[in-house]
Order: C-alpha cells, then structure tokens, then sequence
C-alpha cells in the first residue's frame, strides 16, 4: 500500500479513497422502504437503481425493491419527463403500491429535472399518492439522503389538524431494523403511544413464511405519517441525521422536537429513557432497570481486558459518535474516529466526547476516507477496530481484531436482527469487544509458549 506523509494527506482535499460512505439515494430508497406498501423509485438510469439495490440487498440479505425511470442518451438530453411519467404509470398498474416514493440520482439533478412539476402533470389513480425528494449523489451522503427522503414524506403528508392525538414521533435515525425493534421496545415499556418513521422492522427483517411478499407486513403507515402533524413531540433520534426533517415537521406543523443522540451506551440510552418517561409522566418500569444494571455489571466485568485499550471507529456519523460515547464508558480510548460524511458539527461533537472523559490524542474526522485512516494506523497503531466491512482489508494489513458495527456490513450474517442501542445494544457491543479482545490475548499467549518451546 501506497505510503503518503502527513503533509501529502493533509492537502488531499479533492480526492476520496475507498470513503466510509456511500451516495444519497441508498439513504433514500431505505427510508422509503420503512413505508408500508411503498414503492421506492429512482429517477435516473437502471444502473444506479441497482447499485443501491445490490447495497442494500448484500447488508440485509433480503431484496430491496425498487423502481428505476431507466434513462437513456435521449432521456440525458432531453429530460426525464416522460421516463418518470410512464414508470408511474407501469408501477400502479402492475405492482399496486399504496404510494410510490420517487428520489432523484446525479444524472436527473445535473440535467435539471423538476419532479414537482412531473408529479403535478401526472395521472394519479385514486386513492393512491406519489411523493419525491431530492438526492444528487454528489453532495452529502447516504445519511443526507435518508434525512430528505424523510423529510419528502413529512412535507407531502404531514398535516395539522390542530387537536392533539397525544402521540411521539420518533426518528430512528439510520439503523438495522434490529435497532429500531429495541427502540420500540423501551418506549413500549415506558407506555408511549408513538409513530416511528420510518420504520423497517417487519420489512427488512420479516420471517421466511415459505412465499414471497413485495410488501410485508411492517412499514410506517400512510395515515400515521399523515397524523405525525397533530403529535405532542418528535424525537430525533440521531442529530446530524434526523433533526433536520424534525425540524421540517416544526416548520410545518409546528410540532416540536427535541434532537437527541443514538441510543447507544449507558448515557445515551439513559436520555432516551428519560426523554420517554418525560413525555409518558411513568416511572421507569424495573425491566428497563434490570437491563441497565445487567449492562453495568458486564462492564465491570469484563473492564480488566478493555481497559486503556485503543480504538478506531468509522461509520455514519451518529453510529459513530454513539459506539465512541460507549467505548470512553468502558475506559477504552477511541484514538481515532472518521466518517465519511461531511460536516464539522461531528469533529465538534467528537471533540466533546473526548473532551468530557478527560482522553487527549484522539483525532476525529468528517468527510474522511478508509485510506487516511489507514496511514494513521500505520504511524500509531490501536488494538481494535470498529466499524463496517470495508475496514477488514485495514484489520488484515495491520492484524487487528474487527468488531463489525453499522453500516454496510456485507460479509457477515444476523447483524441486522441484533440491536446496538438500548442496554441490550450495549451488552452485545460489549461482548462482542471482550470476545476480540480476549480471542487476541489467548493468541498472544498461544505464540509466546510456542516460542519458549522453540
């Protein structure tokens, strides 16, 4: 591998190798998965649309559906209209989604398609609705993407009728169905009544029943997302992912909303809780105790192995921020931290983090790449990484334990029925590390006793 100076990486300003992300419009057609009865569509060429489907479908190792507008060199020149408007068409006709969410590629945004203006002009049948966001590939990253597929839902659909349901909204953030499974579970525990969007549990992790379904049983609701205008309160659960469409839903209905960390670690999931028991006016009940505690006795547990251990994480931003939150909990140090998408609010939250758990020499990066990373390692190497498959070909050079967390993991099976938030999240986070780590010690041990035999 290719060794570069300090001073080289540092002016490398223009180019990215292997990113620790991936373009909007993944972002947009899982968000627009999370719907029931959705159909996501990509306005662009059939090559993009399956380049994020195959992304999809290779982390969760179920199909992710999808529409294309199947661009030509005649749609390039003279616009897509007519592509998107009998796509629409076909799609009713033959797959009878509830509602079509259309996200554009680079090609449709760098020759200016106007979907607002296609979908006015369109021949809708009743009863069914067809949203659009606006996703170039060129700018921001999956995670941008996600937040403004979202935050099309919200400005198509949200309304306002002025009387309350008495219900939450809760932003997930970008996160395995698993996740938001967990999430549901503590605000279930805590007796709220929530409309959570989207929402890919029973979509992208439904049972095998012996036939197939386009459109499972799990999703968002048409008239929940509607309803999410009359709710109390949103929860956007991840802030440099989710508070912008929570922000749209104030705009529009003003609903406030209250932008809080991934529930990831002790900290974190201890706000989400109390943020729930906040809104509820409940006690928390003692199977959220009993988890929390289970969780701190695992850390004390195991605190010897970890200890002063180092880390590099990378990932999406708030997966990130959250599992570097859990990991200064457990007395490691995060010596470094990246993400592939922009935005300096991460290196400030990062440094805040550090900052408050007293660790000096820690970097933290945005718009980084799995290259820069790797050179820091090769300067001052750690004894962990964490973080998605992309990041194993780092742990083979440098023969380091890889603990696989976020996002995209395509190599390995089950992770995205398992849950990292909430104390269960924790707990398996934590015995995931002690595994790596315990596993490299009997190594270790093993090499040094057959030296002395040598």
């Amino acid at each position: 591998m290719l060794d570069l100076t300090p001073k080289e990486l540092s002016e490398r300003s223009a180019l990215r190798v292997n990113p620790a992300k991936t373009c909007q419009p993944v972002g947009a057609m899982y968000a627009a998965l999370g719907v029931h009865k959705c159909m996501p569509h990509s306005h662009g060429s059939q090559g993009c649309c399956s380049f994020h489907r195959m992304y999809l479908t290779r982390h969760f190792k179920e199909p992710a559906i999808a529409a294309s507008s199947s661009f030509t060199e005649g749609s390039s020149v003279f616009g897509g209209g007519s592509n998107v408007k009998t796509a629409v068409k076909n799609i009713f006709d033959m797959y009878n989604p509830d509602i079509i969410a259309i996200h554009t590629t680079c090609l449709s945004e760098t020759i200016g398609d106007d979907l607002n203006a296609f979908i006015q002009d369109m021949d809708i049948p009743e009863g069914k609705i067809v949203v659009h966001t606006n996703t170039p590939s060129y700018v921001g990253s999956h995670i941008t993407g996600f937040g403004n597929m979202i935050s099309g839902f919200i400005k198509h659909l949200a309304k306002s009728s002025k009387q309350s349901n008495g219900k939450l909204n809760i932003l997930p953030g970008f996160v395995n169905p698993g996740d938001m499974r967990e999430m549901k579970k503590l605000a279930d525990f805590m007796g709220a009544s929530y409309i959570m969007l989207p929402d890919t549990s029973g979509v992208l992790d439904a049972p095998m029943t012996g036939s197939y379904e386009m459109y499972p049983k799990g999703g968002t609701k048409i008239e929940d997302i509607v309803s999410m205008g009359d709710s109390e309160l949103t929860l956007a659960l991840g802030e440099l992912t989710c508070e912008a469409p929570a922000n749209e839903l104030k705009r529009k209905c003003g609903v406030p909303y209250s932008a809080m960390p991934l529930p990831i670690g002790i900290e974190a999931t201890d706000a989400y809780v109390m943020a729930l028991s906040h809104f509820t006016k409940n006690e928390v009940p003692y199977e959220i105790e009993e988890e929390r505690g289970q969780l701190v006795d695992t850390m004390l547990d195991g605190h010897p192995y970890f200890h002063n251990k180092s880390v590099a994480i990378y990932g999406d931003p708030d997966t990130v921020l959250g599992i570097t939150a859990l990991v200064l909990e457990m007395g490691m140090i995060p010596k470094y931290v990246i993400t592939g998408t922009p935005g300096e609010t991460f290196v400030k939250k990062a440094n805040e983090l550090f900052e408050k758990a007293g660790v000096i020499g820690c970097k933290a990066k945005a718009a980084g790449d799995l290259f820069e990373l790797h050179q820091w390692i090769k300067n001052d190497s750690v004894d962990l990484l964490i973080g998605g498959t992309h990041g194993k070909h780092i742990a083979r050079a440098e023969d380091i334990p890889l603990i696989r967390a976020g996002f995209p993991i395509i190599d390995r099976y089950v992770h995205s029925y398992m849950p990292i938030v909430g104390y269960k999240g924790a707990m398996r986070l934590v015995e995931l590390i002690l595994t790596a780590l315990m596993d490299r010690q009997d190594r270790d041990c093993k090499e040094e006793d057959m030296e002395m035999v040598m």
